[in-house]
């Protein structure tokens, strides 16, 4: 019998809850809840690129990621204080930047970069998850204001990309693990995946026993279904 927190079944996602359109000034934003896990992310859009793409005609998106002190359980200090980014921090930020960039066309962006921010305001689990799929939102409701105001002819988000986490707990795969799972799972992934049901990436660990190719398919099995349900969450407010 598995038990888990809200009386969860092992293939269902926490409570998801996504409020477009958070941040007044940014071109993109929505605040994203994970069940206790919630990010805010926005997007903002430079008209310049960074060097090593100028005159080449086609744009850039890039990520910054980041943990509010009092997120966790005990205050973190600020990155800002202590003068520099951890190792986690710029993996998961390089991990959303490029997880966006797979459904862009850069060409149509033009010269031009679009940042995503993504500060966790409370995490409990699946923080880069619910950044990659709030980030997408995000990004999109920006591209949105471009194509509207004229600023780009032709829209360039090419398909959709959502992530959620799955992990193998006491000898039970489950989808999108909360802290206490994930603090203490036999093995965890983070899935990316396009609407199309490409893959972009996919990060699997074995924290304390190793896993098979049977174990391994069942998480991939549980990924698209969470995926699949919450590009259907997403469609809903960037079509609204």
């Amino acid at each position: 019998m598995i038990s888990r927190s809200g009386n969860r079944k092992y293939n269902e996602l926490r409570k998801i809850i996504i409020e477009p359109n958070i941040a007044d000034y940014a071109e993109g934003s929505c605040m994203i809840s994970f069940g206790n896990t919630r990010v805010l992310c926005t997007a903002t859009v430079d008209e310049y690129v960074p060097p090593f793409l100028k005159g080449k005609g086609e744009g850039w998106v890039t990520a910054e990621y980041g943990m509010l002190p009092r997120s966790t359980h005990s205050r973190m200090a600020r990155e800002a204080v202590k003068g520099k980014q951890g190792g986690r921090t710029v993996e998961i930020q390089r991990l959303i930047g490029r997880s966006l960039r797979a459904v862009m066309d850069l060409e149509k962006l033009g010269e031009r970069q679009v940042i995503i921010d993504c500060d966790v305001i409370n995490a409990d689990g699946g923080t880069r998850t619910a950044s990659i799929t709030g980030g997408y939102v995000a990004l999109f409701l920006a591209m949105k204001k471009l194509k509207s105001s004229g600023r780009i002819k032709q829209f360039p988000v090419v398909d959709s990309v959502a992530a959620v986490s799955c992990g193998i707990h006491n000898g039970h795969a489950l989808l999108d693990l909360e802290y206490t799972e994930d603090s203490s799972a036999d093995a965890d992934a983070n899935f990316i995946l396009t609407g199309s049901g490409k893959i972009i990436e996919i990060q699997a660990t074995a924290e304390k026993y190793a896993f098979d190719d049977e174990q391994f398919t069942e998480l991939y099995s549980l990924a698209k279904k969470g995926v699949g349900e919450l590009i259907e969450m997403q469609k809903k407010i960037i079509e609204g």
